[in-house]
């Protein structure tokens, strides 16, 4: 059956465990792959899927990702390429799908038709980095009125009352960032994570899922117990980018085994 957001988090609430919540940079380096890595990436044990729209002006992404992207796009990769994917995925997985995009991309496209057909394609929930409060309002209903769920990011410098702000329009989760910059491996997560964490669920109920930096094992043993989810993307798409001799099927088994390796560090 398929699962909500709100089942997700309620249940790993329940079990006292940290969802993970893999990153695909969408037609990287092909469609197929990435809907056989949807699919694999489930059965791994992945709580949510991040699904990246390539984009030719990155708003935080790194160069692992901003790399992946620009291989997409020079392959002629369309955004109805990535719905066309995500369809083909949706009738054999569960989890929730959300479509990490620039509101450039949705604004061309048309909020209203791209919210109808990210809901049709399979989608649960829109990312959109680019979209700060107050013009965030008016776009968060339109998203969820066609339901679909919303995410925000907040930002380590974010101020108390926009963080309060960004997170009254979430209905998905919070997006938290666990150092200022652009996306990558990092070696060790900051040191003041933990209470940015703690102060922004002081101030929502919502689940919090930090991204930016978590690439180990022994990164999501750390965030066990403090966040909801942890959002893994860089370090994923370098999985695929280090065997682009391969084919879907292979690409997909070996994020998988990513993903597995990755949650060993989640105790039960």
């Amino acid at each position: 059956m398929r699962k909500t957001i709100a089942n997700v988090f309620d249940d790993l609430r329940a079990r006292r465990r940290i969802g993970l919540l893999p990153f695909l940079a969408a037609g990287f380096p092909d469609a197929a792959t990435t809907t056989e890595t949807i699919v694999a990436l489930e059965a791994a044990g992945a709580s949510a899927l991040e699904i990246g729209f390539p984009f030719s002006d990155p708003i935080a992404d790194g160069p692992t990702i901003q790399e992946a992207f620009t291989f997409a796009l020079s392959k002629g990769l369309k955004v109805a390429d990535v719905f066309a994917a995500v369809a083909a995925a949706r009738p054999r997985v569960s989890i929730p799908l959300l479509a990490m995009v620039s509101y450039s991309i949705v604004y061309r496209y048309g909020l209203e038709r791209f919210v109808t057909t990210a809901k049709a394609t399979g989608f649960d929930a829109l990312i959109i980095p680019d979209l700060p409060p107050p013009e965030a309002q008016r776009i968060c209903e339109i998203v969820r009125g066609g339901g679909l769920d919303t995410v925000l990011l907040v930002a380590p410098t974010t101020t108390v009352e926009r963080r309060r702000e960004i997170a009254r329009l979430c209905s998905g989760f919070v997006y938290y960032l666990s150092l200022s910059g652009v996306t990558g491996e990092r070696e060790n997560l900051p040191p003041d994570l933990a209470e940015g964490i703690r102060q922004l669920k002081g101030l929502t109920d919502r689940p919090i899922c930090v991204g930016f930096g978590i690439s180990k094992p022994q990164h999501l043993s750390q965030l066990q117990g403090l966040a909801d989810g942890a959002i893994v993307g860089s370090a994923l798409v370098k999985v695929v980018k280090s065997n682009l001799d391969r084919g879907p099927k292979a690409l997909a088994d070996l994020s998988a085994a990513y993903a597995r390796e990755l949650l060993s560090g989640v105790s039960c």
